[in-house]
Formats: C-alpha cells, sequence, structure tokens
C-alpha cells in the first residue's frame, strides 16, 4: 500500500518541479533542460532529482548549480502546492541521459540511411 503513495507522491513532485522550473528567473535554468528522474525515499526525506540538458552535460551542471542555489525557494513553492506533511529535502544530480539519446538515434538514423543507399 506504501509503494503506491510513494509512487503517486513521486509523480507528483515531478509534475509541480516542472512547472516550478518554468517559472524560475536564474539564466542557468532557463532553456531546454529536462526532469530525467525523481527518487524519494520511504520515509519522504530525501527527494533526489535527476536533471538533463539538450545542451550537453556542461549546460546540466551549470543548471543544476542554479537549482541548487534556489532550492529553498523550490522546496517552499513545492510544499504550498502539494499537501505534504513534511517537504522532502531536494538533492539535484546532473545526468546527460538526453544527449547520450540523441547519440543513439543519430546512430541509428545513419545505420539506416547506409542501408538504404543503392550505391554499396
Amino acid at each position: 500500500m506504501a509503494s503506491h503513495k510513494l509512487g503517486r507522491v513521486t509523480e507528483d513532485i515531478r509534475r509541480e518541479l516542472t512547472a516550478i522550473f518554468r517559472e524560475l528567473k536564474d539564466p542557468r535554468v532557463q532553456g531546454l533542460i529536462s526532469i530525467v528522474r525523481v527518487e524519494v525515499t520511504n520515509d519522504l526525506s530525501f527527494c533526489t532529482v535527476y536533471i538533463s540538458a539538450m545542451e550537453g552535460m556542461e549546460r546540466a551542471k551549470q543548471a543544476v548549480a542554479g537549482l541548487k542555489s534556489a532550492s529553498g525557494f523550490i522546496r517552499h513553492e513545492l510544499g504550498n502546492r502539494l499537501q505534504l506533511r513534511h517537504v522532502p529535502e531536494l538533492l539535484f544530480k546532473p545526468t546527460d541521459s538526453i544527449e547520450y539519446g540523441a547519440n543513439i538515434s543519430k546512430l541509428l538514423n545513419d545505420l539506416r540511411s547506409d542501408q538504404n543507399d543503392p550505391s554499396e
């Protein structure tokens, strides 16, 4: 029963964080950043948010730095939007999964074009 609640809370946090990120004024957070995954501990004390940027890992690290500096505001907004007894502490971590996925997609498209090329 608790796992259903944890899953629901995790999705609620992800949805609200996405909305809060759009409202932030920090230029480090602006642009094409996305939340890849959200993990919440069983006791709702910590929430790890994995951030990725289309521009690559360095851009994701800049976004994480901006989010860390605004974490108090983000946590306060999260508390206002969700009816939780305890708002978890937010931990932001950069990941390059969007860039990795785009690279895999490019490789697959290159393979397809090589197979369809009749000149060989």
